[in-house]
């Protein structure tokens, strides 16, 4: 009797988890084995929440937890190994290689297999980095341990270094925790995602939140003392630090799959179509370690956001199951807070519309989040770019309080339809005065835009 077939996951988190279960939704049991491997030891989880989870404004790690391996194991007929890293990958054997807690390896076979290793932070080779106190922030355990640190070292000075969304918000969960914080960022401005007059804004808030702001001071090295980071050095000055958190970015994950034979595109990301396959036959790919498709320079981009590696993992695992589904591309469209600023951006910047070769117009308004005369009402900063020839919109950001940001999902929907600048200006928003002016400032941006166009 032939073997079931089997489905083998690499990576347990948001992508590699969405493939399993939903592959599992459209074939029970008896259909299809699952087999899924963690190098961590949690599974499902919302990176996002970390910085959160530091400035204990989530309460526990277990927060963070959608699903726990057992509840895969017991609810979902998943077999989820965790502490066991995938070694290697034998395209024409069908194989792979796991590496187990206790160093042991096995090998295993598959007919499906779904890579979802995510991304890697990036650490530049700087003295002193490897000390205690010096952290990245990407997975859960990583989260864990920079609050354990602060709850039993109680440090007093934090650096930040790397001035973009999980820098800011470290540094919001420091100041939360009543440490005195410097971030130290070698572009000129903050959040390099923004264009500079955006991040100009986000600049001027740190600062008035407390936060020690040093832009155009790449760090040079990390100064230790007894095997514990003290100080954070650059080329104008040396910054005392009791805890050091690395926000630099992250890079695709890929270096397995590159060693299997599968392609990498360009962004360093694996390469995939729109239903998630590889270039491999039955070997498929997604979340942070692929790399997308842009909806608006129509390039390959890699943005690691867990919306994307969710839908992609559902759509491999759709396909997988014998279902059909495609992913449809991305704008890149993030949010953040920081000590109650709100930073939104959808689309391309200006530096990435130039790139891509497009022709454009900004316009950029200061606006108030409600009716003015209502109470509470804060200000909003937005920026939209449109095509010039076209007139139809290329990206947009939003900087502002309280009741700002969330508006950067009209401004993505107005982009994922194609719209123009007047389809923006004339669309039927929702208004009372607790929540915007009569005209939106989305709105008012846009027909401004159009005027001058």
């Amino acid at each position: 009797m032939n073997a079931r077939p089997r489905l083998i996951v690499i990576g347990g988190d948001a992508a590699g988890m969405s493939a399993a279960s939903q592959a599992r939704r459209l074939r029970g049991p008896e259909e299809l084995d699952i087999l899924a491997f963690e190098r961590g030891r949690h599974t499902s989880y919302s990176a996002c929440g970390i910085p959160y989870l530091v400035a204990k404004t989530v309460s526990s790690a277990e927060d963070l937890v959608a699903r726990d391996p057992e509840t895969f194991r017991r609810d979902h007929a998943v077999d989820v190994r965790t502490g066991t890293e995938v070694v290697g990958v034998d395209l024409d054997r069908r194989t792979v290689t796991a590496r187990g807690p206790g160093g042991e390896e096995t090998e295993e076979r598959f007919d499906d297999l779904v890579f979802a290793t995510g991304a890697v932070p990036v650490r530049p080779p700087l003295p002193g980095i490897d000390a205690r106190g010096v952290f990245g922030v990407q997975t859960l355990a990583d989260g864990i341990a920079v609050r354990s640190y602060v709850d039993e070292e109680r440090p007093s000075c934090a650096v930040v270094v790397g001035g973009g969304y999980i820098g800011l918000e470290m540094a919001e969960a420091f100041v939360e925790r009543g440490l005195r914080v410097r971030l130290v960022e070698a572009a000129a401005e903050p959040m390099g995602t923004l264009d500079p007059d955006m991040g100009a804004l986000v600049r001027t808030a740190l600062t008035g939140m407390g936060v020690e702001v040093h832009m155009g001071e790449p760090a040079t090295a990390l100064r230790t003392e007894g095997g514990r980071v003290r100080a954070v050095a650059t080329e104008k000055g040396e910054y005392p630090a009791d805890i050091v958190v690395l926000g630099l970015g992250v890079r695709p994950n890929s270096a397995l799959a590159r060693a299997a034979g599968l392609e990498i595109g360009p962004t360093g990301g694996i390469a995939v179509d729109a239903r998630m396959r590889t270039s491999a036959e039955g070997v498929w790919a997604a979340g942070d370690c692929v790399e997308s498709f842009h909806r608006i320079s129509r390039r390959p981009v890699s943005i690691a956001l867990g919306t994307h590696a969710n839908k992609q993992g559902r759509v491999a695992g759709t396909n997988i199951g014998g279902g059909y589904a495609r992913f449809g591309g991305v704008l890149g469209t993030a949010i953040s807070k920081v000590c109650g600023l709100e930073v939104a951006r959808t689309g391309l910047n200006e530096a990435e519309a130039r790139a891509a070769g497009f022709a454009f117009e900004t316009e950029t308004l200061a606006s108030t989040t409600r009716a003015g005369y209502y109470p509470g009402a804060a200000t909003v900063t937005t920026k939209i770019l449109a095509e010039r020839r076209t007139r139809r919109l290329l990206g947009a950001q939003i900087v502002g309080w309280e009741n700002a940001g969330k508006r950067i999902d009209t401004l993505a929907a107005a982009l994922w339809g194609g719209m123009t600048v007047e389809d923006l200006a004339g669309l039927d928003l929702g208004y009372a005065p607790p929540f915007s002016p009569v005209w939106d400032p989305v709105q008012i941006t846009a027909r401004k835009l159009a005027e001058r166009m």
